[in-house]
C-alpha cells in the first residue's frame, strides 16, 4: 500500500449513510469518518437540532454540533415525500453502512425497514439503528435520552457524595458510549461480512449499554446482595483511589495493591503505615479508607501538589493533579498525543485511536447544513435536470427550514 493509500484511513473505500442525529450517531460516524470512512450525514428539512444547542457558536453552527460531525458530507434531505425516500434506495445501492436513531417504527412507517425492504434489496447492507429501549419488551418504543437512561441503569445512583441526592454525570457518557458500542459492532459486521458476504440488522439501545457500563455496580450487587450507594471520588473495591489535599491543588492517586501501596507510603516518607494493620491489606484499606485518608493528607496538605504528583509518578504510581477543562485543553500532553487539533478556525478534540501505518486524519471539516446536497447527487449519478427538480421541490434541501 502506497503512502497515500495510508493516509485515506483504515475505512478507505467504506460509504456510510448516516441518518443519525443529536449525540451518540453522529459520534459513531465521526469515528469511523475519522479513519477514512465516507460519511454522507443525511439531515432532515430543519436540519440536526444539535446545530441550535448553544452558545457557543461558530458562524451559526453550536459547538456542540462542531464537536462531533467533521469529516462528514451534508445533505438536506425530506424522506416524509416518496421523492425523498426514492433518493435515499438510491443513495444505499453502493452504501456498506446505513446508521440512522429514529424512533423504533419511523423507517418502517416510511417503507424503508430493514426486515420488510432493505434486507432484501441491498443483501450486503449494514443498518445500525440506535434507539434508547429497542423496539420491543416493557420500555420497547419509548423516547429515550441521555439522563433519562443513566437515571433507569443505576447511574444517578452510584454519583456523587454519599450523603448527595442522585445526580447525573456531567458527562454524555450513555450517548458516547453508545457511540462507541455501535462503532464497535459496525466494524464487526463489516469483518464478518467478509466471510458471508451479507449484511445484519445492528439493534443499539442506550438502555444496554449503560447498563453494561455499570461495573463493578452490578457485579458488586450480584455477589453481595448489597445495593451500591455513592461513594464520591472513592472507589468501593480499592484503597488508595481518592483524591487527596495538598498545599497548592487537589490530586488523585491509585494504589491498586500492596506492592503500590508500599511504594506510596515509601516514597511520601510514612514507611510506618506499611505495617498498619488497619492498612495490611487492600481489603483493610478500604474498611479504613477515612482513616487511611487521614493519614496521607497529613502529609500531602504540606507539600506542592503538582510536585508530589511528578514524584510519586515517576516512582511508578498512578497519580495525577486535578484539572479544568481549560487546563487539559492547554496541557502539555494533550498537545504531545494530537488531542488537541486546530484546522483554520476549527479547535477540537483529536482521535484517540492511534493506528501506526493507516492514522486517523480530518479531511472534511463540520459542514453546514446541506453544503454538498448538489454535490452528492452529482457523485451518484443523477442527472442534472433531476437534481434541479430535487432542489425546487425541496425535497433535497440546501438551506435549513425553519
Amino acid at each position: 500500500m502506497s503512502e497515500d493509500q495510508n493516509k485515506r484511513g483504515a475505512l478507505a473505500g467504506k460509504l456510510v449513510i448516516d441518518l443519525s442525529r443529536v449525540l451518540g450517531g453522529p459520534y459513531c460516524s465521526q469515528i469511523l469518518g475519522d479513519h477514512g470512512a465516507q460519511i454522507i450525514k443525511i439531515e432532515p428539512p430543519r436540519g440536526d437540532e444539535t446545530r441550535d444547542w448553544g452558545p457557543p457558536f461558530h458562524d451559526g453552527d453550536s459547538a456542540y454540533y462542531i464537536g462531533v460531525n467533521r469529516n462528514k458530507r451534508s445533505m438536506g434531505l425530506d424522506l416524509t415525500k416518496p421523492e425523498g425516500k426514492d433518493v435515499l434506495l438510491r443513495l444505499l445501492q453502493n452504501a456498506d453502512v446505513l446508521l440512522e436513531n429514529f424512533k423504533p417504527g419511523t423507517m418502517e412507517k416510511w417503507g424503508l425497514g430493514y426486515k420488510e425492504v432493505l434486507k432484501d434489496a441491498f443483501p450486503r447492507l449494514i443498518h445500525c439503528r440506535i434507539s434508547g429501549f429497542g423496539s420491543d419488551g416493557p420500555w420497547g418504543g419509548f423516547p429515550g435520552y441521555d439522563a433519562i437512561i443513566q437515571a433507569m441503569a443505576g447511574w444517578f445512583s452510584v454519583n456523587g457524595e454519599a450523603d448527595s441526592p442522585p445526580t447525573r454525570l456531567g458527562l454524555a457518557a450513555v450517548d458516547m458510549g453508545t457511540g462507541l458500542y455501535s462503532a464497535i459492532a459496525i466494524l464487526l459486521a463489516l469483518q464478518e461480512r467478509e466471510t458471508s458476504q451479507q449484511g445484519q440488522y445492528l439493534d443499539m439501545t442506550l438502555y444496554d449499554c449503560a447498563v453494561s457500563l455499570m461495573h463493578p455496580h452490578i457485579p458488586n450487587y450480584n455477589y453481595s446482595g448489597k445495593v451500591p450507594g455513592p461513594t464520591g471520588n472513592a472507589h468501593p473495591n480499592i484503597s488508595p483511589y481518592d483524591t487527596f489535599r495538598t498545599r497548592t491543588v487537589d490530586i488523585f492517586i491509585g494504589a491498586g495493591n500492596n506492592r503500590a501501596w508500599a511504594k506510596l507510603c515509601q516514597t511520601l516518607d510514612r514507611p510506618e503505615l506499611i505495617e498498619d494493620e488497619r492498612f495490611a491489606s487492600n481489603v483493610a484499606r478500604v474498611e479504613n479508607r477515612d482513616q487511611l485518608k487521614v493519614e496521607l493528607e497529613t502529609s500531602l496538605v504540606r507539600q506542592d501538589g503538582h510536585e508530589v504528583c511528578d514524584t510519586l509518578a515517576r516512582a511508578g504510581l498512578a497519580v495525577g493533579p486535578i484539572h479544568d477543562t481549560q487546563q487539559v485543553v492547554d496541557h502539555p500532553h494533550t498537545h504531545h498525543r494530537q488531542m488537541t487539533v486546530v484546522d483554520k478556525w476549527y479547535k477540537m478534540t483529536g482521535t484517540p485511536i492511534k493506528l501506526s501505518r493507516t492514522p486517523g486524519s480530518i479531511r472534511h471539516l463540520p459542514p453546514k447544513f446541506g453544503a454538498q446536497s448538489r454535490e452528492i447527487l452529482k457523485q451518484f449519478g443523477f442527472p442534472g435536470e433531476e437534481i434541479e427538480q430535487l432542489l425546487d421541490s425541496r425535497v433535497v434541501l440546501e438551506t435549513r427550514e425553519s
